[in-house]
Order: C-alpha cells, then structure tokens, then sequence
C-alpha cells in the first residue's frame, strides 16, 4: 500500500468522526445503520469514478492481456502473503486449528509452492479460509462496529474496520520492503489483481448501486465476524454470490 496513503487514513478518518463530519449525514435518525449516509454518498461517488476512469480500465486490460493460469498464480501469491495476517489474527481470537491450517498452507506453499505460485497446500487438504483482519478480530472482542462508512480509496468500511486498518496494513510482510518503488510496484499489481476478480460480478449489481454494495457490504462482514453462521436475508444465495467475485 502507497505510504501516503498510510499517513492520509488517519486524517480521513478523524475527519470523518469530528462534528463537521455528522454535520453532513442525512436522516441520521431513519437510517441507524448508516447515519452519513450524505458523507458516504459524496466519497462512494468520488471511489466511482476513480474506479470508472482509472482502476475498472487498468484491471480489464490486465485481464485482456493476461493468460488465465498467470492471472491465478499471481492471486494465488497475494493470497499467500496474506496468510500472514490470517494466522496473526486466528491466534488473537483462539482460533488455534485454523491458525495450523493457515500456517500450514503459508509454508507448504512459500515453500513447495514456489513462493505461493501454486496452491499445493490446498490440494494436500489444507483448505483456503474466508481471511482474517483486525476488524474481525475486534469484533470477536466485543468491539461494536459503530456507522457504516465509506472511505475515501479505500471504499466500503465501518468506524471499527477503519480504525483497524493500520494493523491489517502493517500485518502484510509489502509493507516491509525497504525499496519503494519495489513496494509501490508490488502493492499495485495486487489492487490491479483484485479488481480483475470483481469484475464479473458487477452483473450481480442492480437498483441503486450505492445500496447494493452497502447492504452486500455489512453482510459480507456479519458473515466472516460469524465464521458463516448467519442467516441470509441479502436474497440468494451468499455462496454464490462471493464465488462470483471471487472468480
């Protein structure tokens, strides 16, 4: 991740907490959930474009001009590199036979998997989990999630999952490159990556799309915070709906 963005998050988010921040929410007493909604339309709407113009191009052409095997094996290696992460917060929320699994897949597939290329380990029957953050950790601890909020970059969040980001941020072995330009380059092909695999999923998008990924958004969360055991009422079937962003 682009450090100057690691120094903005802070700001961001105090901005966001202060009275000239609640001061732009909308119908704060209609919508608990989601009280700035005024605030998040504006950064959703800044993300949006962002995305149009710049990131949703980038990562059409990635897809374009990459061969599928080498588009997985390059997901497969961000996906490794966050095992790190994953067993960091499987320990915090003693989650020991997960933090096994997940240690496990991290060195079989560092190792034989050649740096993460390939996920040996999934086809020894250690399977990928659904990840692990910081913010999932805090909620295991009793932390409430406080507003629904959208952060400028970053996207769909809530006062607790921004609040966490620093840990998840300084948790990724990236952040530990010494060369720059090395870590920029590395942290760019990993959002370009990501991107490409929601691009098919976009067909799920209906109505008006700040909801939709709002409400997919907060389920998504309940859902990993759960470990799955939550009941959907997004309307379908959630296990299809994240196959195909994940694809």
């Amino acid at each position: 991740m682009p450090q100057f963005l690691c120094r903005l998050l802070p700001v961001m988010i105090l901005a966001v907490l202060s009275p000239f921040g609640a001061a732009l929410a909308e119908d704060t007493e209609e919508n608990p959930v989601d009280p700035w909604e005024g605030f998040n339309r504006s950064m959703f709407a800044f993300n949006d474009t962002l995305d149009t113009y710049f990131l949703k191009p980038v990562a059409k052409g990635y897809r374009a001009v990459t061969p599928d095997p080498v588009e997985n094996s390059v997901s497969n290696v961000f996906d490794n590199l966050g095992e790190v992460r994953n067993v960091l917060n499987d320990l915090l929320q003693g989650k020991w036979a997960q933090a096994g699994n997940d240690s496990g897949r991290f060195l079989i597939n560092s190792t034989i998997g050649l740096a993460g290329l390939f996920d040996v380990a999934g086809k020894m029957g250690l399977e990928k989990s659904d990840g692990e953050d910081f913010g999932q950790t805090l909620a295991t601890w009793g932390v409430g999630r406080g507003p629904y909020l959208v952060l400028p970059f970053f996207g769909p969040s809530n006062v607790r999952d921004g609040l966490s980001r620093p840990v998840d941020i300084y948790s990724d072995p990236i952040t530990y490159i010494d060369d720059v330009p090395t870590r920029n380059t590395i942290t760019g092909v990993g959002l370009i990556s990501s991107r490409a695999g929601l691009l098919q999923g976009e067909d799920l998008i209906s109505g008006d799309k700040y909801l939709f990924i709002r409400d997919a958004y907060l389920q998504r969360r309940e859902f990993l915070i759960k470990d799955g055991e939550v009941e959907d009422d997004f309307g379908g079937d959630f296990d299809d709906f994240e196959d195909d962003f994940e694809e």
